[in-house]
């Protein structure tokens, strides 16, 4: 029988299992009961799954859901075309609490012995080599922050060290580019004047700023006002899926630059050249988009960013415990020891260091 191939471990530049916590009832207000989480999920990760799939850890995202009809979106985005709406502001006062609440999940996980999060990037080496679960607080869409950083602050504190100034709608700091295909992502305008100061903020205090979901006018504003390296912790390329999620040509050149990154996203939206949510999705495009992100990149820039428990992935993968096969064909598709170390995490610890303050 051949061994599967659960190394080198996976450190992921996105998941979305916070919410679907939250989803299923820990956000309510009562006791916080994580025994769920040991095996019984019927999503992409729980621990069972993680550990079969040597899956190492990865960027935890805190994540507030817009009222979207999840039926509608997936029928939508099985046609040749589509152009999602953006979805309504969110405001301050609505968004804090339930950003709260799946803080505090991640830290119940933590005190669980499930993950360990982590504030700097000699933490997350030590949890790769002790086979720990190392997360990163994230925050996918800024809808919780202040306009005077109060909030941040308190996240901070509380461990974040990453934050994506927009999710797919528009808030106080910028406009998010929506589900649209085929389309690029110059559409609408960029960050607003709070956003810049967002940015700076972020700079200034070792938060990396993602730019996953933002519109190209807000990639570019914040390429112009951020000295440090450029991110997109889960993003394709769309010279092979021309969705308007995606990462031109010219956008990957700008990030290769800042000596920055991008993660791989497993969307299967966002890996097919038809922009087309079905998961009978090969993995050769998933690495026709790792090899146009290498080349515009260079081996020490490139990631993977699942996006797990948010969307739709390979059925070759399945969850976190069929990441051995993707392992598998990127072995079979010639990527070497070394190389395979660089994608599957040595690139975003060595990411993090830079960006990350002590």
């Amino acid at each position: 029988m051949k061994p599967v191939l659960r190394t080198p471990l996976i450190f992921d530049g996105h998941n979305d299992i916070l919410s679907l916590l939250c989803k299923s009832g820990l956000c309510s207000g009562g006791s916080i009961n994580l025994d769920v989480f040991a095996g019984e999920m019927p999503g992409h990760l729980d621990m069972d799954k993680m550990r079969k799939g040597g899956f190492g850890g990865g960027f935890f995202a805190i994540w507030v859901p817009s009222p979207i009809d999840l039926d509608s979106k997936n029928s939508q985005m099985n046609l040749p075309k589509y152009d999602l709406p953006l979805p309504p502001e969110i405001s301050v006062d609505e968004a804090l609490p339930i950003a709260i609440a799946q803080a505090a999940i991640l830290h119940r996980m933590e005190q669980a012995g499930y993950v360990t999060i982590c504030t700097n990037a000699a933490m997350l080496q030590s949890c790769l080599k002790q086979n720990k679960i190392a997360a990163i607080m994230h925050i996918e869409g800024a809808e919780p922050i202040d306009r005077d950083f109060y909030n941040l602050d308190m996240f901070q504190r509380a461990g974040l060290r990453s934050i994506g100034p927009l999710w797919s709608r528009p808030n106080r700091f910028g406009h998010g580019v929506p589900f649209r295909f085929p389309s690029n992502g110059d559409i609408g305008p960029g960050l607003s004047e709070d956003g810049k100061r967002l940015v700076q903020y972020c700079d200034d205090n070792g938060i990396l700023i993602d730019l996953s979901h933002l519109n190209e006018a807000g990639f570019w504003d914040v390429a112009k006002q951020s000295s440090a390296p450029l991110v997109a912790t889960h993003s394709n390329a769309y010279a092979i899926s021309p969705h308007a999620r995606n990462l031109t040509d010219r956008q990957l050149a700008a990030i290769a630059e800042s000596d920055g990154m991008v993660g791989l996203n497993f969307a299967v939206a966002f890996l097919r050249p038809d922009g087309r949510m079905q998961a009978d999705t090969g993995f050769d495009v998933m690495l026709r988009h790792l090899d146009h992100l290498l080349a515009y990149l260079g081996e020490d820039r490139v990631g993977l960013g699942s996006d797990f428990d948010g969307t739709t992935v390979p059925h070759g993968i399945g969850n976190a415990a069929g990441l051995p096969a993707l392992r598998e064909a990127m072995r079979a598709h010639g990527y070497d020891n070394a190389l395979m170390t660089k994608l599957c995490h040595a690139n975003w610890v060595n990411i993090l260091g830079k960006i990350w303050k002590g």
